[in-house]
């Protein structure tokens, strides 16, 4: 297969992306992929270490407001456009899988013009505003949450296939999560992170709540702050009493996150498109905090839909302290059939086959053409 990714911005958009094309590499051999992001998203970084070839383009978001940026991002639109239908012709793609951010928009609106065929991946429950713009376009759609699937109506080829990074961690070894972290295979402990880079908010209501883990005898926490945020919470917690800080494990980033996250008991955790399919992929009771502070407020449906299956909790930011994290990590920890239940629920929202899926409905959308 001939496969063109794009998709930008955060990592909630580019390693979908690399799943889907480590998917095609294993399903066909020989296959020649092509990235195609900007050079501003940390796609420009992540994709060529890699190893897969990339290119760029400029492109950038509409304001929400009127504003003569919004002009200058319609010139950049065209021009992308232009650019991408340059790099199509050149590599001659059986297909372009676009997973979001704005770059989607003008490399699959060009694919589509040239009569190649498309297919777009939503990983929130609310679609952005370049999925909304491209579904009108591509040639078949996937998303992740069924709760998506309303806001693709009328269309003819939507399916549910899921998030493609949960088929990357569906084999993830809990003994090296245990071992990495330097505890006995079968500990309880809770998994605490506000995102790879932290979350302020978050960190202080765990920090507001560590004092009184003795309440939880037995439970450790193992307490991801961001790599920005570490030292001054590892100065924070040299207060601790003694019972409790040999429990408490500080770290600012987790290398291993699957392995770590397949021993956990239970996670805190923002509610990003991309977390809640590994969660879910392996079936770990959840506490969500969706951040405020992204487009459109997407986390929040997100996390929405986690709860509503009894898979999780929700706690907004506006709500959250240390006693209400507490109270809420207590009730689960001293409940195991509680956690259990979760964690079917969990399952049962998990498709870790979701690459393989993609990969179908790819192959289905060429034969279509």
């Amino acid at each position: 297969m001939r496969l063109v990714l794009t998709g930008g911005g955060t990592g909630g958009h580019i390693y979908p992306a690399l799943a889907v094309g480590r998917e095609v590499a294993e399903r066909e051999p020989g296959s020649e992929l092509l990235y195609i992001g900007t050079t501003k998203g940390l796609e420009s970084r992540i994709v060529p270490a890699q190893g897969l070839p990339f290119e760029s383009i400029d492109i950038s978001g509409f304001r929400r407001s009127l504003s003569l940026e919004n002009v200058k991002t319609v010139v950049r639109f065209i021009q992308g456009v232009r650019r991408s239908k340059a790099l199509l012709k050149r590599f001659k793609p059986d297909i372009v899988v676009g997973t979001g951010g704005y770059v989607c928009g003008p490399v699959v609106y060009a694919a589509s013009r040239l009569g190649i065929p498309t297919l777009i991946h939503e990983q929130n429950v609310v679609p952005g505003l370049t999925n909304k713009f491209l579904s009108r376009h591509a040639s078949a759609v996937a998303v992740s949450f069924a709760d998506s699937l309303p806001h693709f109506a009328g269309l003819a080829n939507v399916r549910h296939t899921g998030n493609p990074v949960a088929s990357t961690v569906k084999k993830a070894d809990k003994a090296k999560g245990f071992s990495s972290l330097g505890l006995a295979p079968g500990t309880p402990f809770v998994l605490a992170v506000g995102g790879s880079r932290g979350a302020q908010a978050v960190n202080d209501a765990i920090l507001a709540m560590l004092p009184r883990l003795a309440d939880l005898p037995g439970v450790h926490f193992v307490f991801v702050t961001g790599e920005r945020y570490y030292e001054d919470a590892k100065s924070r917690l040299i207060d601790l009493p003694a019972g409790v800080a040999a429990r408490v494990h500080p770290l600012a980033y987790v290398h291993n996150m699957p392995e770590v996250l397949a021993a956990s008991s239970l996670i805190v955790s923002r509610a990003g498109a991309s977390s809640l399919a590994e969660i879910t992929s392996l079936g770990v009771p959840a506490i969500l905090i969706p951040s405020p502070n992204v487009t459109n407020n997407h986390q929040q449906p997100n996390a929405e839909s986690l709860a509503h299956a009894g898979a999780g909790e929700m706690i907004l930011e506006k709500d959250l302290t240390g006693d209400a994290l507490l109270r809420s990590i207590s009730s689960i920890m001293r409940d195991a059939a509680l956690r259990e239940k979760m964690a079917q629920a969990s399952r049962a929202l998990g498709m870790p086959d979701a690459a393989a899926s993609i990969y179908e409905q790819m192959l289905q959308t060429i034969k279509r053409k």
